[in-house]
Order: structure tokens, then sequence, then C-alpha cells
């Protein structure tokens, strides 16, 4: 091995100044990168703490490099204004970095490729966006005449090389504050930790309490994780507490300032990180990035085309422009089904707002986006009935967020526009009813109403509706108030619709109050009215009718029962509709239930939630309801089965955010079926019966109600069968390659000492002695797996 030019020992990785806090598996990652491609890249945005995650991934590197870690930072290269540099400026930089003296009858490039040619080293190049092309060109040429060389880059984009490997640095985890974690398990999540540690650093005595954890968890959400805006957002604990903090970041970007002084004056303030990123985007890049900001949450390729395309960006030219915005960390992609999604960090978000407000194009793009957002509704509705019922109500779940800013939009206008009551009252039922979104939906009404609209059968319906939504929330008198007034509208416009609709909700409220005579007489009345309406309204007449067949059921009338089923099914099958098809089939399972037929009962129950799973429902309550009676048809039989059924569908109404309780008419023989299989079961078998029904996730739960085995995993395995890590079994493949340690470690990039510690601990778990052991069981069909 040739002897390193220089005196340095180790390379020249900067020492830390503050603690590292997190990144544990995005370490992990970025070693199983760098010990599988030679040129590994961190993109992200700035201040997600690119830098910080390359030193530390390299200090934990370098004892695999015999000629040690180097880093290199390339930010005073390539600034805006300056003379663009090529590869022989940035192979300069990089020679001065490991000490190589000037070589006069050399260029800079050719210099550095002799000196590595023979070194086996890890060179960290920090900071390459502002100069990707001659980076690239650098890279390229080191890579292919330096065998024994590795290269960590960080750039707010990748490089762009043939067998780079990319890892996008996420923002550290942080807590959801609908979901907020107990006080002991917040600092799980690194956004708070970080916090936790950069508090304690500026104000002495600073930790999180039950007091604060509430505001420090809502300033790591609102600032994304982002380590950046974190560390700064943590530095004002020397003049705020954490609460005032959370409330002025409104205006994070005034608020989020003088950073470490020893850092370059991009990374000092969270906008001036953000502002470099936006100098180094192309013009149409920068605008797209503000008329992005019109969005909120996620949105998917056709909305962006929709709203953002004009004379200044053609719609051609937007597919390229998404994808660059995506490689510069400016937009995240994810994967929903068949579709992908795009989101902007918030950070990111309001400093395009900021653009697109000073742009002067702020409201016409808002007009923009609520508008195509309305004709989204209105698709959406014209299409349930059909075969793409699944995919509006995964689309209008996804697109919670950009619905509500086109409410809020229409509600922000002047004059008795009804805007906001178009979106509101064409949107699906189940859209609110599935989710348990009623008090949502009772807020958007609420204001919606408070405009005072002309008299219209919009508004009677959306009056209507509103009531239904108060009921379901438990607020009779609100529910009997907009339900009185919103069927005197209709009456008087003789809107059969909205009347049929009224007359629904009065025979809903006498089932759930367990009066099911009358139920099924206002059902038929609503029918009745239906079919005097001008229009079809289908989606309406399958709701009554699958109602009407659960209470036909539970008043004796298995031939009504019947008919209404089959006229669901009639409606429904040739048109490729799931959710009332699957619901009806609820509904006759439970009069199946009722009348003592137990396995027509289960088997439609087991029938509705599987249409629902080939169908691509995602529909908690049907499931919810399903559940129970199956719990209820295992009662008298099976009761340990029944206790497992009771766990899973308690978990599955919190998930809906409701209860049983509120069907009384449902009540009674959920309290039967549990009293029944307590007295069946002792106690103590009850309660673990019932937590281990708890405890299982959704997938788990629907196939033990299904009745299917799961597929069959490692992790399942006994843990007698002591198992192998993913590192172990990586190194148990090479072992049988007939690698020796030597060749493991350099081939993953490890120290020989850890490659030995490895094939020791495979030696010990398998029990074996050689190996040629660990060889043949590699080589056997049913070599065991990783199990981490």
């Amino acid at each position: 091995m040739v002897r390193r030019g220089t005196d340095a020992v180790g390379g020249n990785l900067p020492a830390e100044l503050s603690s590292f806090v997190g990144r544990r598996r995005d370490l992990a990652e970025i070693t199983r990168l760098t010990s599988e491609y030679r040129l590994v890249t961190l993109h992200g945005i700035g201040g997600v703490g690119k830098t910080r995650l390359a030193r530390r991934a390299a200090a934990q590197l370098r004892r695999a490099f015999p000629d040690g870690a180097w880093f290199v930072d390339l930010a005073e290269l390539g600034r805006p204004g300056q003379e663009t540099p090529d590869r022989d400026d940035v192979a300069h930089l990089v020679a001065a970095a490991l000490g190589l003296a000037g070589q006069a009858l050399r260029t800079p490039l050719e210099a550095l490729r002799v000196h590595l040619a023979q070194r086996c080293l890890l060179l960290v190049l920090d900071n390459c966006e502002q100069l990707l092309p001659a980076c690239a060109a650098m890279i390229q040429t080191l890579l292919r005449t330096c065998p024994d060389l590795r290269i960590l880059a960080t750039s707010r984009e990748p490089v762009g090389l043939a067998g780079e490997a990319s890892y996008p640095v996420p923002p550290l985890p942080s807590p959801d504050p609908d979901q907020q974690p107990a006080l002991a398990d917040l600092l799980e999540f690194e956004a708070v930790a970080l916090f936790a540690a950069r508090g304690a650093a500026v104000l002495a005595g600073f930790r999180l309490t039950a007091d604060n954890c509430t505001a420090v968890a809502d300033i790591c959400h609102r600032l994304d994780g982002l380590p950046l805006a974190i560390e700064l957002a943590a530095a004002r604990l020397r003049v705020l507490s954490p609460e005032q903090i959370a409330a002025r970041l409104t205006d994070r970007f005034a608020l989020l300032r003088r950073g470490d002084r020893r850092a370059p004056d991009r990374q000092q303030t969270l906008r001036g990180c953000i502002d470099w990123s936006f100098l180094l985007c192309t013009a149409p890049e920068r605008s797209l990035w503000a008329r992005l900001s019109v969005f909120s949450g996620s949105f998917e390729i056709d909305a962006i085309e929709g709203i953002c395309a004009d004379d200044e960006i053609a719609a051609e030219d937007l597919l390229d422009l998404v994808a660059s915005l995506v490689d510069k960390s400016i937009l995240s992609r994810s994967d929903r089904g068949s579709v992908v999604r795009y989101r902007m960090l918030e950070t990111i978000r309001a400093f395009g707002r900021e653009k697109l407000r000073a742009s002067g194009a702020e409201a016409a793009l808002s007009r923009r986006h609520c508008i195509w957002y309305e004709e989204m509704v209105e698709r959406a509705s014209t299409e349930w009935i059909g075969g793409r019922q699944a995919y509006w109500l995964n689309r209008l779940n996804e697109e919670r967020a950009n619905l509500r800013t086109a409410i809020d939009f229409r509600l922000g206008e002047s004059g008795p526009d009804e805007g906001s009551l178009r979106i509101l009252v064409t949107l699906p039922v189940m859209y609110w009813w599935g989710r348990g979104m009623y008090n949502e939906g009772i807020r958007w009404l609420d204001r919606a109403l408070d405009r005072r609209t002309p008299p219209s059968p919009r508004r009677a319906r959306a009056l209507v509706l509103g009531s239904r939504l108060a009921f379901a929330q438990g607020d009779g008198e609100l529910g009997s108030r907009l339900l009185e007034e919103g069927e005197e509208l209709a009456r008087r416009l003789d809107d059969a619709a909205t009347i049929a609709y009224a007359t629904f909700i009065r025979g809903t409220g006498a089932l759930f109050g367990n009066d099911v005579p009358r139920a099924v007489a206002l059902f038929e009345n609503s029918l009745a009215h239906l079919n005097r309406a001008a229009q079809p309204l289908l989606d309406q007449r399958l709701h009554v009718l699958f109602t009407l067949v659960a209470a036909t059921g539970l008043a004796g009338d298995e031939k009504r029962a019947a008919d209404c089923y089959a006229e669901v099914m009639s409606l429904t099958e040739p048109r490729g509709e799931n959710l009332h098809r699957s619901n009806a089939m609820w509904a006759f399972g439970l009069a199946a239930w009722r009348q003592g037929d137990l396995a027509a009962a289960a088997a439609h129950q087991e029938a509705s939630l599987r249409l629902k799973q080939a169908g691509g429902l995602d529909d908690p309550l049907g499931t919810a309801l399903c559940l129970e009676v199956l719990a209820w048809v295992e009662g008298g039989r099976r009761p340990r089965r029944a206790a497992v059924l009771l766990g899973v569908v308690d978990a599955q109404w919190i998930r809906h955010g409701s209860s049983i309780r509120s069907y009384r008419h449902l009540m009674g023989y959920r309290t039967t079926c549990e009293q029944r299989t307590r007295r069946a079961l002792d106690e103590p078998a009850f309660q673990e019966a019932y937590r281990h029904g708890r405890s299982l996730t959704c997938a788990e739960s629907l196939a033990y109600a299904l009745h299917e085995r799961r597929q069959h995993t490692a992790e399942q395995e006994p843990e007698s069968q002591t198992r192998l890590t993913r590192r172990e079994h990586e190194i148990a493949v090479l072992v049988a390659d007939g690698l020796s340690n030597r060749e493991i470690a350099k081939k993953l990039v490890i120290s020989q000492r850890t490659a030995e510690s490895h094939v020791g601990s495979i030696l010990t778990k398998r029990g074996y002695t050689s190996r040629s052991q660990i060889a043949a069981w590699i080589a056997a069909p049913a070599a065991n797996r990783p199990d981490e």
C-alpha cells in the first residue's frame, strides 16, 4: 500500500462542536449504500442536516479506509454572480484540502488523480449544488481511475452520474399534534430531542416538562422537523418561552434569525437558507415553486397542470419542471397506490407564498385553485356510483387539506355567494360519515350558512346535511333546529330530493332511538319522495335502501328486507359500485342474524369485508359494523373467538372516532354478546383474548375475522431459533461466496475487526464451528433470513 502524501492521520474531518442527535437509521442506510456504491449523494433541502449527517457517517466509516476520510467544503466556489467554475477549479480546492503542494507540470485534476490512484480513502464533498456540472466531471474522472476511492457528497439535488446512489435526507421525525404521545415518549421523536438538547445549551436548566411539551411538539411539527429551523427556534429560548415561540411562528422567517455566527451567511437565518435554494432554481422553477404554494397538504399532477399552467408556464413543460423541483428537494413525492402525490414542507410553502404574494398573482392563483377543486368534487359526484368509487373515496380523503383551502377561499369572498355550499353539499355523504368527520363538517357548514345566502335547494340541503352531522356528534338540539329549518325551506321550494333527505334523517333518528317500526315507515316515505324528484339521485336512493334492509330485518319483515337487498344489488352490480353494495351485505347479514341464521349472517359479513378489500374501499365505519355482527355470531358458539373479535372491533371504533354506543338499536345486542362471552370464559381468559384483539393491526384484524392465515414470515418463527440481523445475513452470503474477512471488510466498507466480529456472531447463533457450515446453510433452499 502506497503511503499518504500528507501528514494528517485519518483525514481532516472537522470536530463536532455540539451533540449529534438521532439519525440512527439514516446512518445505517448510508453505511450500507457506501458499501455497495462508490458515489453516494445525500440530497435534501437546505437546513435538513446533510452536512452534519455526512460528517458523522464519515467519522463512523473512517476506520474502513487506511488513508482516512477527507472533508472538502465547496461552498466558496460557484456563488451567484461569480464566474462558473470548471472541474479543475473544484479539483484545486479538493487538492488543497488533502494538503497537496502545487504541481506546475500537472493540472489540478491530474495531480489529484495521480495522488488518489493508489490510495484507499473516503472523500466527503460538501455543498455540491452550486457547481454540479464541474463536480460531476471531476467525480467521474476520479472514480474511473482511482479504484479504491469512495465519495460521499452532499447537495440539494443528486449529482446525476451513472452508478450514483442518491439518498434523500428526510427531516427529523416530529409528533403529530393531533396524536401527541405521553411526555415520556416525546423525546423518542428526534426533532423534540434536538430542540431539548439545543434548548438546554442556551438556557441552563431547560428541559421538557408537562407544561411546555405541547408547545415544543407544536414547534417541531410546524417547522417540519428541519434541524436548522429547530436549532434557530431553540436559540430563542434565551428571550421567549416555548409557548411564545410557537405563537410567533406565523412569521417564522422573522423569528428564526441569528444562528451560529461561524456558519455561512445562508445558514444563519431560515430565510437565508431557503433563499439560497431559490437562487439555485431557474426562473421557471422559481415561478412554479411560488404557484405550488397555493396547495395545502399533498397534491397530484393533474391539479398542478389544471391550476399552474398558463401562457408563462406551458402545460407540456410542467412534468419536467416538477421533476426538477423534486430533484432540488423543493417537492417531495410519495406513492399512493397507483398514483404519485407531491408535498411541500410548510417552511418551503411559506417561502413560496411570500414570492407569490410579491408577484401580485396570489389572488388569481387562489381562485384558480378553488375553482379546480370545485370542479373536481363535481366530477367525483357524477362518477361516484360506478367503478371509480374507490378512487374517488381515496382521492377525496387525500385532498382534504385542499378542499378546506378551497372552502375557506369562498368563505373569504364578499357577497352572498354559494360557492362554499357548493363543495359541502356536493361531496358524497360518506366523505363525512364514513370517517367520522362530524365536527369538521359542522364547523364548515356553520360558517357557510352564516352568510345568509338566498333561499335555494342548495341551502336547504346544506341545512339538512348539517342536521345529520349534528345528530351524529350528539348535539340533538342543533340537529333538530337545522332539520326543521332545512325541511321547511325544502317544502317551500317543493324540493322533493331534500324533503326525502330530511325524512330519511328522521328515520335514522328513530332507528338509532330503537323505534324500529317508525323508522321503517319514514324510510318508505323517503323513497316515495325520491320517486318524484326531478333527478334520480342514485347515491341517496341506495343509502335509503340499504338502511331499510337493516330496519326491516330488525323488524322481522324478511320479505321486504330481501326485496330492498335485491334492488340494491340490481342497481350496483352492473355499475361496478361497491360501497353501498357492501353495506347492503352487512345489513342483510344483520337481518339474517336477527332471524337466528348464524351461518348466513357470518357469510354476509365476510362477503361485505372481502368486497371492501377487493374494491380498495377505505371504509372504517362499514368495517366496524361488520366486525360487530361477526362478534355477535361467535358469542354463542366460540367464546374465545368472540372475545378477540370484541377487542378487534373496539380498536376499529377508535380508529373511526366513534362507538357502537351511538347505535342504540344495536347496543343491546352488543351488551348481550359481551355478557354471554364473559360467562363462557373466566375473566382472565376473556381479558387476555380481548387485549389480543385490541393489539392487532388493521390487516391482522381483517385476516383474523376472515379466517385467513397470515403469511408466514421469519419474524413469526419461534424465538428459540436465534435469528441473524440483516448485516449478519449479508456477511453470511459473502462467506458462502468464499470471501475472506479482509475481503468482506473491503467490500462492505467496514473494518476487518468488525467483519471478524460478525462472522463470530454468525457461528455462535447458528451453532456452527466452521465457515463451510455457513456456506452449506446459505446454499440450502430454506436459508434463514434476517429479522431486522
